[in-house]
């Protein structure tokens, strides 16, 4: 006789395992199927956020954050620093153990709730069956009252470049490097490209992105991409637009990749000691689904679900990368939350119009709610408050003040419609404007309240009185009133 559980949750990424765990709590008899497994054969939770996405490319930013600031900026502060050198060796080893102290921590995770852990590949069958497949072949069915799919998503490739081991990477392979490229090009000027290709920028690749768009960063307000595009340019990133990749040619005997695009003045060709396709991400459904099912996907394998997640199969759930809405970690997160409770009973619901997005260059770029295009298409009335980070004290200490703080609000009733930034720390700051949105905030909400001196957050409280025309530390454009 097959094991029954209360809640059968296939994936252990951000979506999956926060799921299991939540249900646990909830009283939930819950079981977790993750196909991973470490390059040592051991079981891995945590998906390709832990794995091979968020967290380590997160530590490879960081550390070679660390370094250009000590080889470029650290002379303004008064310390000087001779023969500074990088040990790429040495910043994959503290990748490698982020990663491990992080998954290993799911682990004690799942036991300290009580999931239990079903290692293997699993499939929905008709009935809430789930079947897992586990690395030696052999199968399974265990049966639930629920299932939730939370089987992720995977990058997506492109014929004119099929990746080619050590040469044509896709973003997994982009963390592995273990040297310097000389170098380097990337397909694909998104938060991934752009994360990456600043990664060995950095630390000395001549980096090459190459965008099939004529837009930069189609989905960021464009006042702030346009100041990211400068900034990065000036970083040292050559980012050319409207460039559409046709084909790649591989020397084996020089170990480079040509790549052939084409732009507005006809075919082109650089040649690369590596080759990063990050053109974006799918669901990973492929497999995942028995015919008989009850679960139905549409023709890019994204599931069918309603505004709680819930498929058209009675009893079975979807959330995170598999489904519509931003493929991004917390969205995954919160969703598993969301289902879990609904699960166990609870109203559960999610506020899709208050989901943060991050860019993890430097500086960052962090933005929630609507841009000023997408107002002017719906054809909103709306007002705009804009700050910029080198009129802030605690940015110009740091030495850090690119960038500005751009707050969007109604015309009428002042509600805060969007938040848009570029600079240092704007993934946290912009978090405050997630939580002023969840509660219905005006932008005098935020101008009214008292933010501590000297901070960067001082920027968001500007630019929410700039809204109205009452900043404080620049000229306003609008009278006071």
């Amino acid at each position: 006789m097959s094991q029954k559980f209360d809640v059968v949750v296939i994936g252990a990424g951000p979506g999956g395992y926060v799921a299991a765990i939540r249900a646990a709590q909830l009283g939930l008899k819950t079981a977790c199927v993750e196909k991973w497994v470490s390059p040592e054969g051991q079981p891995t939770l945590g998906g390709t956020c832990l794995n091979v996405g968020c967290i380590p490319s997160k530590a490879l930013l960081d550390s070679t954050h660390k370094f250009h600031d000590a080889a470029h900026d650290y002379k303004v502060h008064g310390i000087n620093i001779e023969n500074i050198s990088f040990d790429v060796a040495q910043m994959q080893a503290r990748k490698r153990q982020i990663v491990g102290q992080l998954t290993g921590g799911i682990a004690g995770l799942f036991k300290h709730n009580g999931v239990e852990l079903l290692q293997g590949a699993g499939k929905l069958l008709a009935g809430r069956k789930v079947e897992v497949t586990a690395a030696d072949g052999s199968v399974s069915v265990v049966e639930a009252d629920n299932v939730i799919i939370a089987a992720g998503s995977v990058p997506v490739e492109i014929p004119p470049a099929p990746l080619t081991e050590g040469l044509i990477v896709d973003s997994s392979g982009a963390l592995e490097f273990t040297e310097v490229p000389k170098r380097l090009g990337v397909i694909g000027a998104g938060v991934i490209g752009l994360e990456l290709g600043s990664v060995w920028n950095r630390i000395g690749s001549e980096v090459i992105v190459i965008e099939a768009m004529d837009s930069f960063l189609g989905a960021v307000d464009q006042q702030i991409a346009k100041e990211a595009k400068k900034i990065m340019t000036k970083q040292g990133l050559d980012i050319r637009l409207s460039a559409r990749v046709t084909g790649t040619e591989i020397d084996s005997k020089a170990g480079t990749v040509t790549v052939i695009y084409q732009d507005a003045n006809g075919e082109q060709r650089e040649t690369f000691d590596k080759l990063i396709v990050c053109v974006g991400r799918r669901p990973s459904t492929k497999n995942i689904l028995a015919q008989d099912s009850g679960v139905t996907m549409d023709e890019r394998g994204f599931i069918y679900v309603n505004d709680f997640c819930a498929t058209e199969a009675p009893g079975v759930y979807a959330i995170g990368d598999v489904v519509r809405g931003p493929m991004l970690a917390h969205k995954a997160s919160e969703e598993g939350v969301m289902v879990a409770e609904r699960i166990a009973g609870k109203k559960a619901q999610m506020n899709y119009d208050c989901i943060p997005g991050v860019i993890y260059t430097h500086p960052e770029i962090a933005w929630v709610g609507k841009t000023e295009e997408q107002l002017k298409a719906a054809g909103e009335d709306y007002k705009v408050g804009v700050f910029p980070f080198a009129a802030t004290g605690r940015a110009l200490a740091a030495n850090d003040s690119a960038g500005m703080v751009k707050m969007i609000a109604h015309a009428q009733t002042d509600r805060i419609l969007g938040c848009h930034i570029i600079g240092p720390s704007a993934a946290d700051l912009c978090q405050q404007i997630v939580i002023a949105m969840e509660f219905g905030s005006s932008a005098e909400d935020i101008g009214l309240t008292v933010f501590g001196h000297p901070t960067l957050s001082e920027a968001v409280h500007e630019a929410a009185l700039a809204v109205n025309g009452h900043a404080i530390h620049m000229a306003n454009r609008k009278k006071r009133k």
